[in-house]
Order: structure tokens, then sequence, then C-alpha cells
């Protein structure tokens, strides 16, 4: 008998759109995924700012709502 592996996966929403990724997955690694790394970004996760020093240990689990922010400088 073979085994079948199946990956996890969650439902989250970020910025009002649903996305179904593989788990785990942390806040960090979903910036990066979203082609955000290097930018400055402020990040809530269900209501509550998580402070970028926390982005790497924040595991996103199903059915978190997130709104990413990345900021634009101008004149």
């Amino acid at each position: 008998m073979s085994e079948v592996l199946s990956a996890t996966t969650i439902t989250i929403t970020v910025n009002g759109k649903r996305r179904e990724l593989e788990a785990p997955l942390s806040c960090q690694q979903l910036i990066e995924r979203l082609n955000l790394a290097g930018k400055r970004v402020a990040l809530e996760r269900n209501g509550e700012i998580v402070p970028r020093s926390r982005l790497s240990g924040q595991q996103l689990a199903d059915g978190d709502r997130l709104e990413i922010v990345v900021a634009v400088g101008g004149g």
C-alpha cells in the first residue's frame, strides 16, 4: 500500500480576498509569497497589529483575516 501525503491547507482572507494556502505559514512567509519582502508593510491579523519583530513567529490559522498595508513615499 502506498501512503498518500496530503498538504494541510488553510483559508485566510487578505485585504478582503480569500486565499487558500499551504500550512504551516507564518506572517513573514506570507509577505514573502506576496512579493512584499523588503517593503515597508504593516500587517493586521484579526484586528490586531503584528509588530515587525514578531512576523516570523506568528503562524497563520484557518479563518484568519489579514489587512496588509504597504507604505508608499511621496511628496
